[in-house]
Order: C-alpha cells, then sequence, then structure tokens
C-alpha cells in the first residue's frame, strides 16, 4: 500500500546562541493510509518539531516529507499551505477556540478560511456529520465557555476533521485534560480511526496514549531510537509498552 505520509532523512536544525542545535536528526518514516501512529519520547526529545514538519508548519534543513505523493518540501509557501490545508487536519494540547463563535461556527472556520460556504449543503452536512461523531450534535449553539474542557477539545477535534483530511496530526490533545477526559479523547481517535479508516499521528509523553496507536515510533534526542508493533486492537492496555519502554531505559 502507498504511504499517506513518508519522511525521509528528515532533519531540522536551529541556531541558538550562535550555535547549531538539532532538533530532529535523520528520521525516516512511513505512514499507510488509515494506520495509527504515536511518536513518544521524553520532553525536548524532538516530537513536536517532526509533527510540525510532517504537518508543512516547519520546513526541513534536510530531507523531505511526502504527502499524499506531494513532496511538501519542495513546493513554495503558498503551494504547501493549500496542501496543508487540504490534506491536514491539527489538534493541539490548548484548544485554540474563537471564544465568540458557537460550536458550529469554530467548527466551520476551515471552510471560511479556504473561501468555501458552510451554509451550503455539502458543508453544512460535513459539520453536522462531524458533530456527531465526536458526540455534540446537541451543543453546537454553545459558546466554549459553556462548554467543559473535554466538550472544547471535541469541538477542536471536530474542526480539524470537517474538511474529511488525508492525515490527523494530534500534539498532546490530552495534555490539559484530566485522565478519564483524556481517554474519552483517545477513544474518539481510535474510533474515528478503526471505523472511518482516519489516518492519525499522535505525538505523546504518555504510554497510556500512546498504546492507543497501532505503531510507536520511540524519539531519543531527535533521532528513532525504536519502532514498537502494537497492532490494531480494542485492548489499549498500556502494560506491554510499558514494559519494552523500560527497557529501553524510558
Amino acid at each position: 500500500m502507498t504511504p499517506i505520509l513518508e519522511a525521509r532523512d528528515l532533519s531540522r536544525t536551529y541556531r541558538l546562541g550562535g550555535a547549531d542545535v538539532a532538533a530532529v536528526r535523520g528520521v525516516s518514516l512511513a505512514v499507510a493510509p488509515g494506520e495509527f501512529v504515536a511518536v513518544m519520547g521524553p520532553s525536548g526529545s524532538g516530537k513536536s518539531t517532526l509533527l510540525h514538519l510532517l504537518g508543512g508548519l516547519d520546513r526541513p534543513t534536510s530531507g523531505e516529507v511526502v504527502l499524499d505523493g506531494a513532496v511538501v518540501s519542495r513546493l513554495g509557501d503558498d503551494a504547501a499551505t493549500k496542501l496543508r490545508r487540504a490534506k491536514t487536519g491539527f489538534v493541539f494540547q490548548f484548544f485554540n477556540l474563537v471564544p465568540i463563535l458557537s460550536v458550529r461556527e469554530n467548527v466551520a472556520l476551515p471552510f471560511i478560511v479556504a473561501g468555501r460556504d458552510p451554509g451550503r449543503r455539502e458543508e453544512s452536512a460535513a459539520i453536522r456529520d462531524v458533530l456527531a461523531a465526536v458526540d455534540l450534535a446537541a451543543r453546537e449553539r454553545h459558546r466554549p465557555d459553556e462548554l467543559s474542557a473535554g466538550e472544547q477539545q471535541r469541538v477542536a477535534l471536530a474542526r480539524a476533521l470537517v474538511h474529511r483530511p488525508a492525515l490527523l496530526l494530534a500534539d498532546e490533545p490530552t495534555g490539559n485534560l484530566d485522565y478519564a477526559t483524556g481517554t474519552e479523547i483517545l477513544d474518539m481517535l481510535w474510533r474515528l480511526c478503526a471505523d472511518r479508516g482516519q489516518t492519525v499521528v499522535l505525538v505523546t509523553h504518555d504510554a497510556k496514549a500512546a498504546a492507543y496507536a497501532d505503531r510507536v515510533l520511540v524519539l531519543r534526542d531527535g533521532a528513532v531510537l525504536d519502532e514498537i508493533t502494537l497492532g490494531r486492537r480494542a485492548d489499549h492496555a498500556a502494560g506491554p509498552l510499558i514494559v519494552r519502554l523500560a527497557a529501553l531505559g524510558l
């Protein structure tokens, strides 16, 4: 199967205080359509930088990112932005909702940015569908300050999915949530992948979150330390992954 996402010998170096700092060093990976992949590692391991490179939010110092057959790192800024908007959805630790807009209006923002009328039949149907998928159909007229933290993250998830992206990128999406609410978000991500074929790349420092993935890439000092295959399973027990991570000294 042709990968939906590839990184080819990807590196990113920053200039800090007169010195070069390598945040990502020679990372190669491939993600199949419909796969759930977690990228984990300790703080400072380069996992968020890698996610930004994969999603086209940053450009590599060397190497290539290939998204759905297009070499993102060779595109001009305008073309890369259009590809990112069409093919990717992002969910972050902070919800980044517009406080004066309703749930429905927040979810509709990707259509507005793309110059599409969210009131048209196709767009309106997509909004209804994604709100139902995250169990928020009854809350569409509420503002963010009328929602719980978990509900706000579900709005952010719906916004990332409304344009049906080929790839969903999630950067510590449970970092601002308690355990029970975070588990609800992870269950939702897993169901989207298992039931709808949504490709997911999740960045996390938490083994319990990474255990939802089919496969886990472990980063240390900007490089891939190990790749752990867990397989698609309804039981998301983290025990086997924790044992493997302990053997790696993590």
